[in-house]
């Protein structure tokens, strides 16, 4: 699981790195990340935190479907957390061909779209 302090609560913090921020979309997901983004909110630190956030609408299934995605895309970012830049936020929204997809194939879909997000690939 995502240890609490890399998860995105706050609407404000979701809103920012949707409206403000760049994304990638794969096929079962798409992945809004705003770079170097600090929080007012957030206890002083020297280098804050990176956080993410998760979006599953009732649109990818039902309520057991949706909390299996929640799951898996939650220990898919604990992996993959400490590749992103200090302070940043990533959201990552899932599409309705998540409920049906694979564990492997989400982790196929984040792995690209973070790799075309922060290695600066072309939109």
């Amino acid at each position: 699981m995502l240890p609490t302090e890399y998860r995105l609560r706050r609407r404000e913090d979701f809103a920012t790195a949707v409206r403000r921020g760049r994304r990638a979309g794969r096929p079962t997901l798409v992945v809004h990340f705003r770079s170097g983004a600090t929080d007012p909110h957030a206890p002083g630190e020297s280098a804050p935190l990176p956080r993410a956030g998760f979006v599953v609408s009732k649109a990818v299934g039902g309520a057991v479907v949706r909390n299996t995605v929640k799951r898996r895309l939650r220990h898919l970012m604990r992996d993959r957390v400490a590749l992103l830049p200090p302070g940043s936020l990533v959201v990552v929204r899932a599409l309705p061909g998540a409920g049906d997809a694979e564990y492997a194939q989400l982790a196929r879909d984040l792995d690209a779209a973070l790799e075309r997000l922060l290695g600066g690939g072309a939109r």
